[in-house]
């Protein structure tokens, strides 16, 4: 209390005091309010300035308004995961996921003649996948960087954990949706020659045509996939040879279906054209390559194509740490963790097509 005393500026009071009584003549507010009023304020800004409270009061990170920054961000701002089903609703304890497989379908009969027909119980199955468990590094944040710097170094930070969260789990979706596809369901480039543009591969491979693009279309008619909400993600070296590919009237009539709110390129063989910097890396035996695995000399990129409902992903817990005014780091010490899986959406894999780069 006596600290607390101490801490009260009266001359910033009585000044306070006096603008109280101006305040009120103009405004016909009674005196014994506008000084009760400019007492309270002066008394808390007072005490405020002695022990910092800006930093405590107004900057001090808010775990929920993180959680939900982190949940908008992946969804938001990912325009891969807004292109595929979501599983969110199907999650399990924000681990596991569930996803029905109806059975065949019933047979049927024409002119039938005998009777009563026979009751066929239809097998349905069942798709389970497990979200893997995502976690930054902790980062510290002195406690001189909060007082003394000009910009809040811990929005920035954050930021920072959030958009690297966000990008290592799309890698991994990435990954998870072309590593179990068949042979049945991949597709190589036929393009003329073009040197490797993997870093760390040699030699040429077959650039990415339209008519690869109509091939997988073709597939996907074959196999009865919706015509409609169809994708295809390239890197930016396969873009760069596809669009170089077309003529220039092709070219405009790509253009012409440029959404930069949604991430689309243009538009191809009915395929909305999306790009990242890289895709994912193939053997030249066309075997999916894991997120961070060295590139071989022999590597191949990968080109992916869906429609929206043959891919899935699900965000399940999203979990923000903080250990403020940490005694051993002098500081605040910041983490997050986010559960995210998906996988193709059926059995089968119908509607989901890779195109790998073919060593020329």
């Amino acid at each position: 209390m006596k600290n607390l005393f101490k801490a009260i500026n009266w001359l910033n009071l009585l000044f306070n005091i006096i603008v109280a009584v101006i305040i009120g003549a103009v405004l016909d507010v009674s005196y014994g309010t506008a000084i009760a009023v400019s007492l309270f304020i002066g008394t808390v800004l007072s005490i405020a300035k002695k022990y910092d409270f800006k930093t405590t009061l107004f900057f001090a990170v808010q775990k929920e308004i993180w959680t939900d920054y982190i949940i908008q961000k992946f969804f938001k701002d990912n325009n891969i995961i807004n292109k595929v089903y979501r599983d969110d609703e199907y999650v399990m304890a924000g681990k596991v996921v569930h996803i029905p497989q109806p059975g065949a379908s019933p047979n049927v009969v024409k002119n039938r003649s005998s009777l009563p027909a026979v009751a066929v119980k239809r097998n349905d199955t069942d798709i389970v996948y497990v979200l893997e468990e995502f976690t930054t590094d902790p980062i510290h944040i002195p406690n001189a960087d909060t007082v003394e710097l000009s910009y809040n170094k811990v929005d920035s930070v954050l930021s920072e954990h959030t958009s690297a969260l966000i990008e290592t789990t799309t890698e991994e979706l990435i990954f998870k949706w072309l590593s179990n596809l068949t042979a049945e369901n991949i597709l190589y480039t036929t393009g003329t020659a073009a040197a490797a543009a993997l870093d760390g591969a040699t030699g040429n491979r077959n650039s990415l045509t339209r008519s690869d693009l109509s091939k997988a279309k073709i597939k996907m008619n074959k196999g009865s996939v919706p015509r409609d909400e169809r994708y295809c993600l390239l890197s930016e070296d396969m873009f760069n040879e596809l669009y170089n590919s077309l003529s220039e009237t092709q070219q405009r009539d790509f253009s012409r279906y440029v959404d930069a709110e949604n991430g689309t390129l243009g538009k191809l063989e009915g395929f909305n054209i999306l790009t990242r910097a890289s895709v994912a890396a193939a053997t030249s035996a066309g075997v999916i390559k894991p997120i961070g695995a060295a590139t071989a000399a022999t590597d191949c990129d990968v080109a992916l194509f869906w429609q929206k409902n043959s891919l899935t992903a699900a965000l399940g817990d999203v979990l923000f740490f903080e250990d403020k005014d940490s005694a051993i780091y002098y500081g605040d010490v910041y983490s997050a963790l986010l559960r995210a899986g998906g996988r193709v959406r059926r059995a089968d894999n119908k509607g989901v097509i890779a195109i790998i780069q073919k060593v020329a």
